[in-house]
Order: C-alpha cells, then structure tokens, then sequence
C-alpha cells in the first residue's frame, strides 16, 4: 500500500491537466486490461484526475487479485503497474488420515483455483483447531505455509498436529437416589470410558465438546421421561487432568417426586373431532406415570388426526398442571386447527436416475387432493420400500392460506450389484452365491437378477424380471426362468421351468396375484425301500396356475414391532401335464410392541403356517409337506419331520400346521443385540395330524453391519425314536 499512496502524492503534485493518450497495464494475468480500465474508470481522453485514479486502484483492489498496484505517467502514457496475488494450485493437509482429509476439505471452504488470502488461510486454521477441540483432542496446533511453484501459482500445505483426546474416567451424578449412571448413559453424548473401550460398540470415553453443553438438558429429559417433573440438573463440571489426558465429569442432580397423570381433556373446537375416542386411545392414561416422552407421542396423535382432516398447520398446546402436594399433572390439549389445506404442486427432485413418475407414482397425494398426515406419511414409507432410494423426504412449503406444495426429495441407491458371497447354515452347510442385479433398470423401476446357489444339497440357478408397476398402473408382472439339483436322504431330484406372475394391489396394503409355472422334473437314486409303484424316475412335466392374495402393514423389513404379514395361495397343477395335486399354502406373522405399554423394548411375536394338498391324480414326493428346521419346527433337521415308511424313508405329508411364539427382548442395544425366547409346535401326517412335535430354546439376533445374523440353540421337545435333531442353527439375512 505505500507504493499506492506515494503514487498518489506524484499525482496530485504533478499531474493535472494532462491528457490520457495511453493505458499500459504491467502484470496483468487474471484481468484483461479492457476489464482492468472499466473497473478503474479511466478512458484515453480523460483528463489525468488523482482521484479518478486513486478510487480506481482501490476498486482494482476490491477485486482480490491483487498484493500490490503502483501507478506512474510519461507524457501522457499511464503506466499501472500490478502485483497479483498467486492462485492456489494445490491444497495439502498433512498429518491426518485420509478420511478426515475429505471432511477438512469441505470445512476449510478454501478450493483450488482461488486467489490466495492469507486472512483465509487463518480462519482455515481455527476452523481446523476447532473441529479437532469439538471432537476432544485438546491443544490441536494448526500450521499454514506456501510453496511457490512459479510465478502465479503456489501450494498450500496446512500441517495439523492433532492434540491429544481427554478421556472421561467418570461421570458422577450427585444427589442421584432414583437413578445411576447406566440409566442415563444413553441418553448423553460424553460417556465413562468402558473396559473394552476399542472394541466396536463400547464407550472409549473421549470427551466431546460439542455435545458436552447439551448433555445436562437430555439428562433432565431422562427425568422427564419417568414423571420428575421438578428435576433439576446443573451445567456439567468437567475437571481435566492434562497431565494424564483423563478426566472426571459431574452433574449436581435434585430428583424431586414422580408425578401421576390426573385428568386428560382435549380443547378442540366443537364437532372437529372425537375427543373421548382420541383420549382413549392415548399413550398416557389416567393414574399413570408422567412421561414426557409419552407427551410427544400423544401431541402427535391428535395432530395427526386433525391433520388428517385438512389442517395442516394445527397446532396443539400441552397444558401441564401440576398438584406439587399430591404429585399429580393434569393435562389439558389445546387444539388451534387453522385453516383447511390442499395440494398445489408436487415436485420431485434428487432422482438423477430414476424417472419422475417412478416416484411420483409412489405419493398418494397429488394436486388439488385435500391435505391429509397419514397419506404423507405413508407416502414416505412406500418411497422407502421400493428398495430404489437411501432416503426420501417429503418437504410442505406453504404458498398461501389454503394452498401446500409438496417437494418430494429422494437421494438414490445403488441398485446396480455384482456381487457374491459365503454363508453358513446348519441345516444346508457352506452356502456360496454370486448375484448380478438391477433393481431400477434406466430408472424405470423395473428389476432384473441373475442368482447362483451352492450348498451341500442344492444346486440353484435363476433368472427372473419383475415390475411392480406396469405402465405406472396398479398391475405387476414378473417371470423367472430357473434350474436346480437337491440331494436327499432318500432320493435325489433334477426341476427346469420358467414362471410368470401378474398381480395388483388392492388398497395400500392388499395385493392379489395369479401365476403359472411349468416345470419339468426328475426322480433318480430313489432309495430301494421306497414304493416303486408310487413314484415314478421318468421326467414328469408340472402345468399349475396359482392364484394368492397378501397383505403386510409391518413398519419395518427385519425387525417389524408392529403389524401383519400373510399370504395365502392355491396352487393348481393338472392344467396339462402329468403332475396333478392342490396345493393350499398360508402364512400369517403378528408382531407387538410393547416398549409403549411398559417402557421397555419387548416384542411379542406370532407365526403360523400351513400346507394342504390334495392329490388328483399324481402327487411327486419332492412337491408333499415336511416339517423341521428354521421356518417351522425348531430343534429338529430340516425337512427331517414327516410320515415315514417302515424302513425310516421320509414320505412326505399332505397336511401340515406349525406355529411359533417369541418374545424378543435387547441384550446390548448399542450392538443392536438382542435375545429371543420361543416355542415352536407344528403338526403333520398323511390323512390327519398325527405327527407332533414342539421345539424350544433362544435365538440370539445380531442386525450387523453385513446383515442380520442369528445364533439359535434349540431343544426339541416331544422327541421319539429315529428324529433327527439339530440343538444349533445359524442363518443371515432371514426374517422371523
């Protein structure tokens, strides 16, 4: 700058009344000089003016190119002389790994291709400093330096020395008496150090200052959530020893008394709503514990039920009265429903793949429709299931009084896969697969696999195209094309066929379908105590139409606490061919939560299942029912349950029920780790249900990061001579 003010002393000694005849620019790399004169102002013909030319080296600096500008005239020739500042050609930040390296780059808002400003590179520094503090590593020291790789260009090297991680030995919670430690611990950020603190799962105590001022608000919370509505909970004190990097925290804690819930009113305008229904239907009840988590939950089931109705902007006060002598809080909901609202526009984004109406097909709202909660929500979750998104959001943006856009944003998956993969089941041994899909062909929501299987006593392959919405319609088509080899205890069998289905949806949660399967299939290696008569090894050919009908409102895919899965079918076979039986499927799962009944994470399950077949003519034996294993008895082999002949020859039944109960509770939710008790009964024979056997034990169930893993030790109950029992069994990727 001293260059600029000497300049200007020149000018305004020595430089009126001179004439531009010449604009010479020195320097110049970013600028052309035609763009460099127009952000100065000056012009040949003008009149040499100081401060014309002082304003214009200052706009020149605005610009940000430039370190240093100078300006000198002879004869009438004005000469600017400019000093840019380098471009940063490179951005280094070293000693840190790779993946923090890409965080950094995004924090430090500084890309390659800008003009250096040493400003910048300090506020990048304590920026750094910063995230390094808020993650717990203390006494972080950030360095910036530069290498100049030619004239107008250099590298910024950024060299972060991590500080060290303060680690919490203890969390104290003083004047606690209702509760410890272990209650809370989930409920905060900044934890105790555990034992087996680098292990995945398990606290390594680091403190996290970010978090660290919010903690005491979620342990009130927790206080709030068991009915202490006049707990109070203190800043937390964190008294650090830095000559160990370690650490004690503590919280000064007053309890108070549990409230009760008293009386529960809603005050709603007249005729909106039920309220009686709506306050039976509550998860708080009268001369139950408080919980505010419960509030919520309640605040937003009247709000749905209003919102259902078209108001979309309803608001509801909770108005909490509490008796400080009796310990009692009476509530009271304030319905404020504003206007009625309707859909203007929906509009999709993120869908850089898949096609609009792919989505739009999936919303069950659409222009001019009446605004309505549940359809949003349930919209959401019909995005989600279409396996073609990570995530979807539905956003409400308010144009008018009565009016609502919707804006549906979806963040793709990949639904394109190579892979393979090596399993262990009991029952089947090693299991090798190899898969190549598409889930969303061109973004048109159809979907496409190639499967192979190899097991101890199957060998599969499959080729199949589905889409679940034909023409955007209601309708669904898929087919497969297959072939598979199975090793029996008694017999080996050879199947080839193709399938096609169609199907519709009834509803959101009803779907109906009709399809046809040839096939093709061969006996061999039939054991010689088997009735030859019965059974032929010629290729026999199957031609059956089956028809099914489903329903599943569960709200979740491996780990539902709510709703009902079933499905029932009839397969017909005799429409040509030389195979010809009735085969009635059915299968039935009720799932029940009671995490809001009693505060705690128990799921209550059922599952049932049946087969029925008729034979009209011939019935093959690979095609009759058997029980045992996973998906009906448990404790006994797969398929080791049925009818046998007196040499021990598993025969097969035609007639068949098994049903399960579980109730699954969490062992390590961090882990998301939990154990289940059941009891499996099933039934089978020939002509009745004579065969009876029962199963019991606990399944260990494990949602991993490669999918869900389950360890099952079963005892068999109701044994008899000659069963084949199996006491363990493990399986991924399967659902109850």
């Amino acid at each position: 700058m001293n260059k600029i003010l000497l300049s200007g002393l020149i000018l305004a000694s020595s430089l009126y009344a001179v004439t531009i005849k010449q604009i010479k620019f020195d320097g110049l790399i970013h600028l052309s000089p035609s763009i460099a004169k127009e952000i100065m102002g000056v012009h040949v013909g003008d009149i040499l003016n100081p401060d014309t030319i002082d304003q214009g080296i200052k706009d020149l600096f605005k610009q940000n190119f430039f370190k240093d500008i100078s300006v000198s005239e002879d004869n009438g020739v004005l000469t600017i002389s400019v000093v840019e500042r380098p471009v940063i050609a490179n951005i280094e930040i070293v000693g840190i790994g790779d993946n923090d390296k890409k965080t950094l780059k995004d924090l430090i808002e500084i890309k390659k291709g800008e003009i250096y400003d040493e400003n910048r590179a300090d506020n990048a520094k304590k920026k750094i400093e910063k995230y390094y503090e808020s993650k717990g590593y203390f006494n972080t020291v950030v360095e910036a330096t530069t290498k100049k790789l030619n004239k107008s260009s250099l590298t910024l090297s950024l060299i972060v020395n991590r500080g060290e991680e303060i680690i919490i030995q203890k969390v104290k919670l003083c004047g606690a008496k209702k509760f410890d430690y272990s209650d809370i611990r989930s409920s905060i950020a900044n934890r105790q150090k555990e034992f087996l603190s680098w292990m995945w799962g398990f606290d390594d105590g680091v403190v996290k200052l970010g978090d660290l001022q919010y903690d005491n608000e979620r342990i009130k919370d927790y206080y709030l959530r068991h009915g202490y509505l006049d707990a109070k909970v203190s800043t937390p004190f964190l008294k650090a020893y830095m000559d160990s990097y370690s650490a004690n925290l503590t919280y000064n804690i007053k309890e108070g008394e549990q409230y009760r819930v008293g009386k529960i009113n809603i005050s709603a305008p007249k005729g909106l709503i039920d309220t009686k229904e709506i306050i039976s239907n509550l998860h708080l009840q009268h001369g139950q514990v408080f919980s505010s988590k419960r509030l919520r939950k309640d605040i937003e089931t009247i709000k749905t039920d209003v919102a259902n109705l078209g108001y979309a902007y309803v608001q509801i006060n909770p108005d909490v009265k509490t008796d400080k002598k009796k310990h009692i809080a009476d509530l009271n909901f304030i319905v404020y429903p504003g206007q009625k609202v309707y859909i203007r526009e929906v509009r999709i984004s993120g869908n850089t793949k898949t096609i609009d109406r792919v989505v739009r097909r999936e919303v069950y709202l659409a222009p001019g429709d009446l605004y309505n909660r549940t359809d949003l929500k349930d919209s959401k979750s019909a995005l989600k299931r279409t396996g073609y998104f990570e995530d979807a959001n539905i956003k409400e943006i308010r144009v008018s009084e009565d009016k609502i856009d919707l804006l549906v944003t979806v963040k793709e998956a990949r639904t394109a896969s190579i892979g393979g993969g090596i399993g262990y089941g009991s029952s089947d041994g090693l299991l090798l697969s190899a898969n190549l899909s598409d889930g969303n062909i061109f973004g048109s929501g159809i979907k496409a696999t190639v499967d192979v299987e190899r097991s101890n006593s199957q060998l599969s392959g499959k080729i199949s195209l589905s889409n679940p919405r034909v023409f955007d319609s209601i309708y669904s088509l898929s087919g497969s094309i297959y072939r598979a080899t199975y090793d029996y205890t008694s017999y080996d069998q050879d199947t080839a066929g193709f399938n096609i289905n169609v199907g519709r949806k009834f509803g959101r949660n009803w779907r109906g379908s009709v399809g046809y399967n040839l096939e093709s299939s061969k006996l061999s290696n039939l054991s010689a105590t088997l009735n030859p008569s019965l059974y032929t090894t010629d290729t026999t050919l199957k031609s059956a139409i089956t028809p099914g009908v489903s329903f599943n409102n569960t709200d979740d895919y491996y780990l539902p606490r709510s709703g009902i899965s079933a499905s029932l079918s009839m397969e017909f076979a005799g429409v040509g061919g030389d195979e010809k039986f009735l085969k009635t499927r059915g299968k039935f799962a009720y799932f029940y939560g009671l995490e809001d009944k009693i505060d705690y994470d128990l799921i209550l399950r059922y599952r049932a299942s049946f087969n029925y077949i008729i034979d009209n003519g011939y019935l093959p034996i690979g095609e009759k029912a058997y029980m045992g294993g996973i998906s009906t008895v448990r404790g006994y082999a797969s398929r080791s349950i049925s009818p046998k002949n007196s040499s021990g020859d598993l025969l097969g039944g035609k007639m068949m029920f098994a049903n399960s109960v579980e109730a699954s509770f969490p062992l390590i939710e961090r882990l998301k780790l939990r154990g289940a008790l059941f009891f499996d009964y099933g039934m089978i024979g020939e002509n009745g249900l004579d065969i009876k056997r029962a199963g019991t034990g606990i399944n260990l169930e494990w949602v991993s990061p490669m999918g869900p893993i389950n360890l099952i030790f079963a005892t068999p109950l109701m044994q008899e001579a000659g069963d084949d029992t199996s006491s363990f069994e493990f399986t991924m990727g399967r659902q109850f």
